[in-house]
């Protein structure tokens, strides 16, 4: 058999596995590829089927390793496994690989190594059948319908009742039937401790860990089936005989081209990103939607890298060119560079050509330089805003209003519904804005909002929110052009009219045929009224992703309101790569039953939210005062020892704080570095920041300090409760937010620090966690 038409896959598995090998056995697994793609039957790769399968092979590799490889088909192959020799050939019979009846996806299991593995000594000991290599286990059908569990039923429990086995509750059909492997029933049936369920979690496969676990935390049969198992079952019926198609459906997660075996394989863990997208994942980047879509989920469930890969599967149909008719963007700086540094990694050059990467505020201040080229204004951000309305209002004399309340109206119902006379502000809606406003008080805001416009416009100063506001008008007004150009064109029998070209000498056509936007939740509402200017109504025209429980900005919007309609092209993601379920536990206390809206004028959960991570449960510290959190905290580090300082980062609610916080460390010999509005202020150091600097990141060890009442949320949103409550609610979820999306920045630990009272945030996480003694 020639080579030269050898597929040679590698199953996301198998990856796992040899990440944990010795690097030299890495790099010979890569050369490996080449020469088993070119020549699989050379003498050097002793190639052979297994006894007793009649589709598993071994593969030398080196002299100590071999690969374990699927024949699919005649020169289609996978690899499913790299053991060293003396493991190959022993136990042969405990090697199942079967074709999942519900995902369609190939699974490969060696219930020897889960045995081994999971099941300790200690725990009762169940004698466990070998299953026919390639053949599922066939489920007992339940001769009466299964009581559904409760979820104190899945508690571990202490003592002797510890012993019974965690799924008793289900039976073997119902198991399957959520996509459990068949291989692994008896094995999940002698399972009776958490330790064990998340050593079976690690080898199984992945479905079979997500089901399983969101079993145990006690979530109903129907549920499970909904939000785990139907969201990747193939849309056809199954043959679990056709090895050849399972491997091309999404629930097989594997890889083939050299360069991205390259990097699975001698990458880092946290770089497989590039590689394996999870079913779900692969589905929604590759999908084609009749309009705008949206995909939202809670943190670290990987919606920034299904935006990666939804602008790589659009440029790869896009038509040959140099132009950039895709455009990715964010709501900061910050997050417009790590976008381009991440799609740079998963693309190369050949991909960012076609793609403009712009943090949305930039995009708008370009448009409206490109259109007002004397419009040198300096940009003054929301503080500097409300500073200057402090000083208008001292200036009039006025102490019967607020600025920070004005400052709000003008930009979120002034500009942001793009009021331009007294009488249409008498006339305006003022959603989410909490309590009514008189006739004679709009009259005086009117007032108020042209005073200030005029004060900005003499100091030579304008906001991002205004700035944002003129390039969605001039956006309108240029699709508006396009639109009756197209008329004009329809009416002419397809001809064109060279007398409305545009002025700068081109023809006028939408900037974009595609924009991706991550981070979502944060656009104002211009923004969106930018964006939805810029691309021509069509197929895949925008995509968005976004959880709302992450919102950090006062900018709340209802798409279908903006002209960008999602119903029916809603998805949501749920199962977390970052956030180990201990962590992700804690971080749903911070939440509590707060409300959140989906940016469409209904309400966003995290029903479903999981994760198949583990790890240590979160600790709390209560301080003194904030100078005895600061020794904890640097004491705290120096216990960590080998810990990389870059992986390690202290949030705080104020600069003042994290300045003092980097004091301290100095003074502890530990180098830390300020997180600005671009990033880490260098290359290595614990990295220290406010809780706003932290969206996007995420670390291995975070620590979270003066979590205070007073401090988080601020005292000066506690004192709005009776004079403003639908501010005070608006602020009270925005600093929920900002606590909830730190937690969750956490990969392996977590620690919270306060002194004094704790944030009211804390209430329920220190319920089931009391703090650590000081």
């Amino acid at each position: 058999m020639t080579g030269k038409n050898v597929t040679l896959r590698l199953l996301d598995k198998a990856d796992r596995e040899i990440l944990k090998l010795p690097r030299p056995v890495k790099g010979a697994i890569y050369d490996f590829q080449h020469k088993f793609k070119t020549n699989p039957d050379s003498a050097g790769l002793r190639l052979k089927q297994l006894q007793g399968h009649d589709k598993l092979h071994s593969a030398r590799v080196n002299d100590e390793y071999r690969a374990l490889l699927l024949r699919l088909a005649d020169d289609d192959w996978l690899i499913v496994s790299v053991k060293h020799r003396k493991d190959v050939y022993a136990h042969l019979d405990r090697l199942t690989y079967s074709v999942n009846r519900v995902t369609g996806g190939i699974e490969y299991v060696d219930l020897q190594v889960v045995q081994a593995e999971v099941l300790s000594p200690a725990a009762p000991r169940t004698a466990i059948p070998t299953a026919p290599p390639t053949e599922a286990v066939t489920p007992a059908e339940p001769s009466e319908p299964v009581e559904q569990a409760r979820p104190e039923e899945h508690v571990r429990p202490a003592g002797p009742a510890a012993a019974r086995p965690l799924f008793a509750k289900w039976s073997e059909q119902q198991l399957t039937d959520l996509g459990v492997a068949p291989s692994l029933l008896p094995i999940v049936a002698a399972l009776t401790t958490e330790d064990q369920l998340l050593g079976l979690a690690e080898y199984a496969p992945q479905l079979t860990g997500e089901v399983l676990l969101a079993l145990y935390d006690g979530k109903q049969y129907d549920d499970v089936l909904e939000q785990v198992t139907a969201p990747v079952a193939a849309p056809d019926p199954v043959d679990t005989e056709d090895f050849r198609a399972a491997v091309e459906r999404p629930a097989t997660i594997v890889t083939t081209t050299d360069e991205a075996l390259r990097e699975a394989l001698e990458g880092e863990d946290f770089g497989r990103w590039k590689v394996f997208l999870h079913p779900t994942q692969a589905k929604l980047v590759s999908r084609d939607y009749s309009g705008p879509a949206r995909v939202g989920g809670g943190p670290g469930t990987g919606k920034t890298i299904v935006a990666l890969h939804r602008v790589q599967h659009l440029v790869e149909r896009l038509p040959a060119g140099r132009n950039k008719p895709v455009l990715l963007t964010t709501y900061n700086k910050n997050l417009a560079a790590d976008l381009r540094s991440r799609l740079l990694a998963l693309g190369g050059e050949a991909l960012l050509s076609r793609v403009e990467i712009s943090h949305v505020d930039q995009l708008a201040l370009r448009t409206v330089r490109e259109a007002e080229p004397g419009n040198r204004k300096r940009i003054i951000d929301e503080a500097q805003a409300v500073r200057e309305w402090r000083s208008l209002l001292d200036e009039l004399g006025e102490d019967g209003w607020d600025a920070e309340f004005l400052n709000d109206e003008w930009t979120q119902v002034i500009l942001g519904q793009a009021v331009t006379s007294r009488t249409d502000y008498f006339r305006v809606r003022r959603a989410g804005r909490g309590g009514t406003v008189t006739r004679a008080q709009r009259a005086e805001i009117w007032q108020l909002a042209e005073r200030f416009a005029q004060r900005l416009d003499r100091l030579g100063a304008q906001t991002w929110d205004q700035v944002a506001e003129r390039a969605a008008q001039l956006e309108a007004e240029r699709a508006r052009r396009i639109q009756a150009v197209d008329r004009r064109r329809e009416e002419a029998g397809g001809l064109d009219n060279v007398h409305v070209a545009d002025g700068s000498g081109g023809w006028l056509r939408y900037r974009y045929r595609h924009i991706v936007v991550d981070e979502a939740q944060d656009l104002r509402p211009a923004h969106w009224k930018m964006l939805r200017a810029m691309t021509a109504p069509d197929r895949n025209d925008l995509f968005l992703v976004g959880d709302t429980h992450q919102r950090i900005y006062k900018n709340q919007v209802t798409l279908g309101s903006l002209g960008i309609n999602i119903r029916g092209r809603s998805s949501k993601l749920s199962l977390s790569y970052r956030t180990t379920r201990q962590i992700l536990r804690s971080a749903l206390n911070v939440l509590g039953d707060e409300m959140y809206d989906d940016l469409d004028g209904s309400n966003e959960t995290l029903a479903g939210y999981r994760s198949v991570l583990s790890g240590a449960v979160p600790d709390l510290h209560r301080l003194n005062d904030w100078e005895d959190e600061r020794e904890a905290i640097a004491a705290l580090i120096e216990s960590w020892g080998q810990v990389p300082h870059e992986q390690i980062a202290i949030a705080v609610p104020t600069n003042d704080m994290a300045r003092e916080a980097g004091n301290t460390l100095a003074q502890h010999g530990i180098r830390a570095l300020e997180i600005g509005p671009d990033g880490p202020r260098g290359d290595s150091g614990v990295h220290i920041g406010t809780m706003f600097r932290f969206k996007g990141l995420e670390y291995q060890r975070m620590i979270i300090a003066g979590v205070t009442d007073g401090l988080v949320p601020h005292a000066s949103v506690q004192q709005r409760r009776t004079t403003d409550p639908a501010r005070y609610r608006t602020e009270m979820q925005r600093a929920r937010s900002l606590l909830f999306v730190a937690t969750t920045r956490a990969r392996d630990s977590l620690d919270v620090f306060w002194h004094g009272e704790p944030s009211p945030f804390l209430k329920e996480l220190i319920k089931v966690r009391p703090p650590v003694a000081a």
